[in-house]
């Protein structure tokens, strides 16, 4: 008796266990929009300076982490409306109501901060920060713990905890901080509280470029569309090879390297770039 041919599975719409799409998600607490690859988060609440509340530092943690497991989006860029970036923790929803707590609800409180900081860096798509006009406490927090910063001459960068009788280590700010611009300067900025310019913040390294306020976020977008163009897992590989290398020596990191880019090395993209190398073509990369 004759067999008949098992047909080939489709599996052009299959996903991995745990997969899902972002690219129609609804936010409650900010905007968001995804164009092509890229997730467009904008903090909307221009009249305050785009301030966070209780429930859009929840919303936001959960969303970066949601990225993790997102088929569609590559990239993330994140922006406040109006001309300014984030004014920080809104002082009538959060700093008021802070002040009635006790120690158990003041630590699940910055517990839930440090997570989205957490998120926003275990999440394999780069995020490029667009900053303009004022970025001070948690705001300069977010853009801190973005991965690209582009910023405007306009804008003012302050991490102004002490300024409220708080520490400066706040929500991983003495560890990133003195990385990104070195010990001295990041003593200085915690310690004070002081604004940085857009200028200073440049040429510190906070700032990857500057660019005009109304051609901001169309870089970012270009920015951020370069990028979901490109070997995605790889990227995700360097993000996360850049945050684990913070605590390595050298010897460990250049092992743990050496795994990472074997990993790589098994990838259809690196197949694809070395094809299109040969053909003098540019690759066509899609991030397996």
């Amino acid at each position: 008796m004759k067999t008949k041919p098992q047909k080939e599975p489709r599996i052009s719409n299959w996903q991995l266990p745990g997969r899902q799409s972002l690219r129609n998600y609804k936010a409650r607490h900010f905007l968001y929009e995804a164009e092509g690859s890229t997730a467009l988060i904008t903090l909307n609440r221009p009249e305050r300076k785009n301030p966070l509340t209780f429930d859009s530092y929840a919303e936001l943690r959960e969303l970066f982490c949601s990225f993790a497991s997102a088929d569609d989006i590559k990239a993330v860029v994140i922006s406040g409306a109006g001309e300014n970036f984030c004014s920080g923790g809104d002082v009538h929803e959060i700093i008021g109501p802070l002040t009635k707590l006790q120690m158990p609800g003041l630590l699940a409180f910055t517990q839930l901060t440090g997570e989205l900081v957490k998120a926003m860096r275990a999440c394999p798509q780069p995020i490029v920060a667009a900053v303009d006009g004022v970025c001070a406490g948690a705001g300069a927090i977010l853009a801190l713990a973005s991965d690209l910063r582009l910023g405007t001459p306009r804008c003012k960068i302050a991490f102004l905890f002490t300024r409220v009788g708080l520490a400066g280590c706040d929500m991983g700010a003495c560890s990133l901080l003195p990385r990104i611009i070195g010990q001295g300067r990041a003593a200085e900025l915690l310690l004070t509280g002081r604004a940085m310019s857009g200028e200073e913040a440049e040429r510190w390294g906070f700032l990857n470029r500057l660019c005009a306020p109304e051609q901001l976020l169309a870089e970012a977008k270009a920015l951020t569309a370069e990028l979901a163009s490109g070997p995605t897992f790889a990227h995700a590989m360097t993000k996360k090879m850049l945050h684990m290398e913070m605590t390595m020596g050298i010897s460990d990191a250049i092992d743990a390297e050496a795994q990472a880019q074997a990993i790589c090395m098994a990838t259809q993209d690196f197949q694809r770039a070395y094809a299109a190398f040969a053909e003098k073509k540019r690759p066509v990369f899609k991030g397996d």
